[in-house]
């Protein structure tokens, strides 16, 4: 058994180890982060827009850096003319055709970047999703545009972004004539961003702005999911090989340990002949034919045999390496064994009272302790071999006439 521990330490870490270079791998695959203006990375193209005030009598400006790299530049210069003046650099996801086309970002939570601006100003970030029940293909006026605000100045402001919190404005339900609790959006469908003054921004005056780093960052949670499913596969094979390995490791010990036993205590042919000591003989014939006694004890075998009670302890140390105690459990438990190899519908207890105990709970323990398992488990076990251990399995057997 000793071994089959050994084993299975060794392939518990073995398991744990694989498990964390699986979770390791499976965790870090789960965090999605793509760079929006690096079109080799997102696999996305962008046509830029300036979306103002015109439409409602106003004369804001927007001028857009049309270079490309890694950085949206535009300039602004919002008025007063109109009633709420309002300019806004826009972002529209297109195909390689230059077509307009709906991205999904179901998967992803957040976005960040850098914004720069000077002077420093209170902006909006926007996000434009197509709605199937109220909006119209190309009519961005017609999407959900969920906003929020940030700040910026000339040194820069890091900017995260909860893309599954930000608030749809009053307007758009108004416009739209819906109820303004229909906040839910979904950004499986996203036609345009939008990055524009606000309120608070200043009037009258240019403004420079710079949005970079612009990234999406969310969860695959399928690759937790697979870990999942991983990690319990794992773990339930490992238990049933544990089980199974188990079980045949603790029925090989157990044939092994019945066979040395046998021949050692309870199915010895003892005789007088191979003892010229007659006491020796005795004492040995005495207490293989009386173990199943449950009175029997040192006192009465010194009594029955004539023999010195030192003499007896003696005898039983040199001969067989046991005290009388030890050497009576010997007999008791291996005889017991054989009892519950054999006679399957024979009660644990009736077993137990007919090698000699009267105490099935000390019988239990004392078979626990001899042979690793319970006198049920070792029942159960034993029914799995053919043959069962004492019997045909090459366990010795006693003679007709040999003393029970």
């Amino acid at each position: 058994m000793q071994e089959f521990y050994k084993k299975a330490l060794l392939a518990l870490v073995l398991l744990v180890v694989a498990d964390a270079l699986f979770a390791a791998f499976f965790v870090s695959r789960s965090y999605l982060t793509v760079k929006l203006l690096q079109a080799d990375q997102s696999g996305m193209h962008w046509q830029y827009a300036a979306y103002v005030d015109a439409s409602h009598g106003g004369t804001s400006l927007v001028r857009i850096d049309e270079t490309k790299g890694e950085r949206l530049r535009f300039g602004l210069k919002l008025t007063n003319v109109a009633t709420y003046p309002f300019a806004s650099a826009v972002m529209v996801p297109v195909d390689g055709k230059g077509r307009p086309v709906l991205a999904d970002w179901s998967m992803y939570s957040t976005i960040t970047f850098l914004a720069k601006c000077a002077p420093s100003n209170s902006m909006v970030f926007a996000i434009s999703t197509f709605d199937e029940k109220v909006s119209r293909l190309g009519e961005f006026e017609t999407y959900r545009s969920p906003a929020t605000y940030y700040s910026c100045n000339s040194h820069g402001v890091p900017v995260s972004l909860d893309m599954t919190r930000l608030t749809i404005p009053d307007w758009w339900f108004y416009n739209m004539k819906l109820d303004l609790t229909r906040q839910g959006y979904q950004l499986d469908k996203v036609g345009r961003l939008l990055f524009g003054t606000s309120s608070n921004s200043p009037r009258e005056m240019d403004t420079q702005v710079e949005i970079s780093e612009l990234t999406l960052r969310g969860r695959d949670y399928r690759y937790i999911a697979a870990l999942a499913v991983i990690l319990l596969a794992g773990f339930i094979a490992f238990g049933v090989w544990f089980f199974r390995a188990h079980s045949r490791a603790l029925i090989a010990s157990l044939d092994s340990r019945l066979k040395k036993d046998l021949a050692l205590v309870a199915y010895r042919q003892l005789t007088l002949e191979p003892y010229k000591d007659k006491e020796k003989a005795s004492v040995l014939r005495f207490i293989a034919t009386n173990y199943t006694n449950t009175e029997l004890d040192l006192e009465r075998v010194v009594a029955e045999t004539g023999a010195n009670r030192n003499k007896v302890n003696e005898l039983l140390k040199t001969e067989l390496g046991m005290t009388f105690t030890s050497y009576l459990n010997k007999l008791r438990l291996t005889e017991a064994a054989r009892l519950l190899a054999e006679k399957s519908n024979a009660a644990v207890a009736e077993i137990a009272y007919s090698v000699g105990y009267g105490n099935v709970s000390y019988f239990n323990r004392l078979f626990k302790e001899e042979y690793g398992c319970t006198p049920k488990a070792f029942r159960t076990l034993a029914t799995q071999q053919e043959p069962p251990p004492g019997c045909e399995a090459g366990l010795p057997v006693p003679p007709a006439d040999a003393p029970r």
